[in-house]
């Protein structure tokens, strides 16, 4: 993609890799006195904020990850985050997978999706970088590779997630060694890069609920640090999203007089593609 370098170069500047991740909240139809019997559904807008986890296939080197890497063998210019199975986030990004919202039709049919991997909701990650005065939006499809990504229990949704993130992974090392490039390694790299402190975030109390309400209490504990990177229940939770990008856009709005607009667009599979467009900031 002829916007990665410049993008890589600047948020790899950033003393903390956070974005904005927006996602679109289905919300069941809602009847009133004009259609009392409507059954179209509605959506608002949901951002947190999140911390970038590097490209896919790229996972960023950390001396205290004792897990086993992938080869250097594919680049992508696909953004990564991880994030807890239980987030309201990742029900998002299953429930609109439709892209114009035609998602799972009940909230039970999402739930059981949301065990394995797929998603396709639409999404848009926003970066600020304060020493270049660039903003880049990147808008595209949100994709989680779950526990079954990999091996005999792969899902449905696990194929449709290889297939999808697959089109968008290049090969830049060795091609020799691509059978050797795991899906799963990836993921357990990415949970091998995270501090302790934050892996225990996975086996907290159940994001979002109410404290007065009972949970599993003998098992999830709030601050508890976890050093095992194959603890079962932390790893129950524990979620990749791959941002899969359709536009990118860079404002520049270092230089007054030549602010600037670029905004890429993805030509598809097929060519693989960019078109850019210069406007006006």
């Amino acid at each position: 993609a002829p916007w990665r370098a410049l993008f890589l170069s600047h948020i790899t500047s950033l003393p903390s890799p956070e974005f904005v991740l927006s996602t679109l909240e289905r919300v069941p139809p809602q009847p009133s006195v004009l259609a009392p019997s409507s059954t179209a559904a509605s959506y608002r807008p949901r951002a947190r904020t999140c911390i970038y986890r590097g490209l896919w296939a790229e996972l960023p080197a950390n001396e205290k990850n004792a897990v086993a890497r992938n080869p250097g063998v594919y680049e992508s210019e696909c953004p990564t985050l991880t994030t807890d199975v239980r987030m309201e986030k990742v029900g998002q990004v299953f429930g609109t997978a439709g892209g114009g919202g035609e998602g799972p039709a009940t909230e039970e049919e999402v739930r059981k999706k949301m065990e394995g991997s797929g998603g396709g909701g639409p999404v848009e990650a926003v970066w600020w970088v304060p020493d270049v005065a660039t903003q880049w939006r990147v808008r595209g499809r949100a994709y989680v590779v779950g526990p079954d990504i990999e091996g005999e229990a792969r899902s449905e949704g696990a194929e449709m997630v290889r297939s999808v993130v697959g089109r968008r992974m290049r090969v830049v090392g060795d091609e020799a060694r691509a059978g050797e490039w795991s899906w799963q390694r990836e993921v357990d790299g990415h949970f091998g890069n995270m501090s302790p402190a934050i892996r225990g975030s996975f086996k907290a109390p159940p994001p979002g609920r109410p404290v007065n309400e009972p949970y599993d209490d003998k098992h999830l504990e709030l601050g508890e640090p976890v050093d095992d990177v194959d603890d079962a229940i932390a790893r129950k939770h524990f979620r990749v999203v791959v941002i899969i990008p359709d536009e990118v856009e860079q404002l520049d709005l270092s230089d007054p007089k030549t602010s600037r607009r670029y905004l890429y667009s993805y030509l598809g599979d097929q060519t693989g593609g960019w078109k850019m467009e210069e406007e006006w900031p």
